[in-house]
């Protein structure tokens, strides 16, 4: 009796140590459903019209779904929460033109980058700033948008110059105080700034200086943000950035909203 036990126990455990790699090789995910993540407030990368998310990001994300050959589906979210939700699950992937930083990277994965702009100031044309160096912008008032590598250098570099930082939920709302003159400058994505400049609400405004393109704080490009736990998911982000680039999908989008690449 105790023969047949043991050989019996025998039999189960190696059944289970031949069971293992095919646990493990069934563990990995597939993926035919990816909720993405947008903030819905940041043109012409992403927002709304008419209740339906638009943008480069937008575009991009549904010829990357396109290319993994899987469903996509779309959520807005507040940026400032937005890495929370996907660490809590709310969505799978996050395109929202969040720049890959080693900050965010402690805390999810990245794809590759999608796109690179650089950072500018823009103040009202009738101002007299010329030089954006901190020790210029010394007793200036100075916006960004909260959570952002924007605010991020502000607080860094120019708060500890002098310069007093007021921080906005969203791009928007710093744009309207730098029109209605409580703001001496924002910092923000050129792109983005350039948008807003040739509204009729921009009119006000103008560049100032040159570029920042600081990689500590500006980052390597922007990139899909996803949980770390998902590397295959990360993969196939790569994979499929490498597909509409080499095909001119990415360039087809591009020209829809820019006179240059952003890639």
């Amino acid at each position: 009796m105790r023969l047949v036990t043991r050989f019996a126990a025998v039999a189960i455990l190696a059944a289970a140590i031949l069971a293992v790699p095919l646990a493990g090789g069934a563990s990995a995910k597939e993926w035919k459903t990816v909720r993405i993540g947008t903030e819905g407030a940041y043109p012409p990368f992403n927002y709304m019209d008419k209740g339906e998310l638009k943008g480069f990001d937008i575009d991009i994300a549904k010829a990357l779904c396109t290319k993994m050959e899987v469903e996509c589906t779309f959520t807005a979210q507040d940026w400032d929460g937005i890495i929370p939700a996907l660490l809590a699950g709310k969505y799978d992937a996050i395109v929202a033109s969040m720049s890959i930083t080693e900050e965010r990277k402690q805390q999810i994965a990245f794809s590759n980058k999608y796109y690179k702009t650089a950072a500018i100031f823009a103040a009202p044309k009738d101002s007299k700033i010329t030089d954006t160096s901190p020790a210029a912008l010394k007793g200036k008032v100075l916006g960004a948008q909260a959570s952002t590598i924007h605010s991020n250098y502000l607080e860094d570099i120019y708060a500890k110059a002098g310069a007093e930082v007021k921080l906005y939920g969203k791009q928007d709302e710093a744009n309207l105080d730098l029109a209605n003159g409580r703001l001496d400058a924002v910092l923000a994505d050129k792109i983005v700034l350039l948008e807003w400049l040739n509204s009729k609400d921009g009119g006000c405004c103008a560049f100032v200086g040159a570029d920042h393109t600081d990689a500590k704080y500006f980052g390597e490009g922007i990139g899909v943000g996803i949980r770390k736990g998902d590397p295959e998911l990360v993969a196939m982000f790569n994979k499929a950035i490498d597909a509409i680039v080499a095909d001119g999908t990415y360039k087809t989008i591009n020209d829809k909203y820019f006179p240059f690449s952003v890639y």
